[in-house]
């Protein structure tokens, strides 16, 4: 693991997943490698109620009930697709599902303009085929026909960032459960083994770029995640997600609460802002999420220990988060300095320490980025 750059959950979290598979005494729907009691508990973490004799620390913070709905679609055989906003926490939900339930979450199809149909049937090995001719050897599948074959769990991810085409020849995989490859004459279909499903994701803002249809949606059970709004559960996400970061790189840091306070309290005021803002205009063009938190943060903790003095201080904090938002020029720059005006200044005064030097590395980001 330490070869990969990002590890997959599955490998991440092996020594887990093989003890909960040890332990796991419960009916497994088709092949899944864990029973859907335990894949939640792998998910949302373990509890004293559940008698365990290992403690399983919670990988997605959210609504329990999304959770559940999730595993009890896959355990129907129905499509399952996970949609929010940019930043929810939809794709890692999606990896710790399919890590639970087959150990590998690597079945991949990523949804963008220039997705066709090959990508999610089969394309051809043109040089064998030169050679050979057609045939299953010289056929290249799919990461979805590749999870046909095994009865596992494929994944899409951007579905409405892909064309209708390609929309539509899923459609035929998730009602019919096979592939049909009319060049071949023997061994031209491939059938889904037991256990086949589909997660996929959808950005909620992408709404008009490709809908779907009223047929593909059919074939999915929908679980929209809601955006992150209680501060208590954004900051064990944030937390997490940066102890992550630390041991990635072998930082030995901990973050200030104070400072954490800061950077969520920061994004409740811009999202309060773009809430009540009158236009587009007056609105970041960033969509404020979780994850932009964490990179905010990933931002500043790396730009301390490269060009600071390994402490994260608040001028530091202040630049990131100005430096990560700041996208539109001059739009976005003349919002974050009304926040820094009209809010921080405000605070930094009544309250000082902290939030006087982030109003000192905000200021100095707006006149180097103005």
């Amino acid at each position: 693991m330490s070869d990969m750059l990002r590890a997959p959950a599955e490998v991440k979290y092996a020594d887990e997943l093989d003890w909960l598979e040890s332990v796991d005494t419960g009916p497994k729907p088709f092949s899944w490698r864990l029973s859907p009691r335990m894949v939640r508990l792998f998910i949302l973490g373990s509890e004293r109620a559940d008698g365990l004799d290992r403690q399983i620390p919670q990988k997605w913070f959210g609504d329990r009930s999304f959770v559940e709905r999730a595993i009890v679609t896959l355990a129907s055989d129905r499509g399952l697709l996970l949609i929010g906003d940019p930043g929810t926490g939809k794709s890692w939900l999606a990896e710790l599902l399919a890590a639970a339930i087959c150990r590998n979450s690597t079945l991949v199809v990523q949804g963008t303009a220039g997705t066709t149909e090959d990508h999610i049937k089969y394309s051809w090995n043109v040089s064998m085929v030169i050679a050979r001719g057609q045939s299953r050897e010289s056929m290249i599948p799919s990461p979805i026909m590749t999870a046909m074959e095994q009865g596992v769990i494929g994944r899409f991810e951007e579905l409405t960032r892909s064309t209708s085409d390609v929309q539509d020849a899923l459609i035929s995989i998730l009602s019919e459960k096979y592939v049909s490859i009319p060049e071949l004459d023997r061994d031209s279909i491939v059938f889904a083994k037991p256990g086949f499903s589909i997660i996929a994701t959808a950005n909620s803002r992408d709404r008009g770029v490709n809908d779907l249809s009223s047929a593909l949606k059919r074939r999915f059970n929908f679980v929209r995640i809601p955006v992150v709004t209680n501060k208590r559960s954004e900051a064990e996400i944030v937390r997490f997600r940066t102890e992550e970061l630390l041991r990635r790189h072998h930082i030995d840091l901990d973050v200030p609460p104070t400072l954490l306070d800061i950077l969520l309290q920061s994004f409740a005021d811009l999202r309060a802002a773009a809430a009540s803002a009158a236009s587009d205009d007056e609105k970041l063009e960033s969509a404020l999420s979780t994850a932009e938190q964490i990179g905010v943060l990933e931002d500043a903790i790396l730009h301390s220990q490269f060009f600071g003095d390994r402490a994260l201080r608040p001028e530091i904090l202040a630049g990131s988060l100005m430096g990560s938002l700041a996208r539109r020029s001059p739009e976005d720059l003349a919002i974050l300095n009304k926040y820094l005006h009209g809010v921080v200044e405000p605070r930094a005064k009544q309250d000082g320490g902290d939030w006087a030097g982030f109003l000192d590395g905000g200021r100095q980001a707006i006149a180097s980025l103005s």
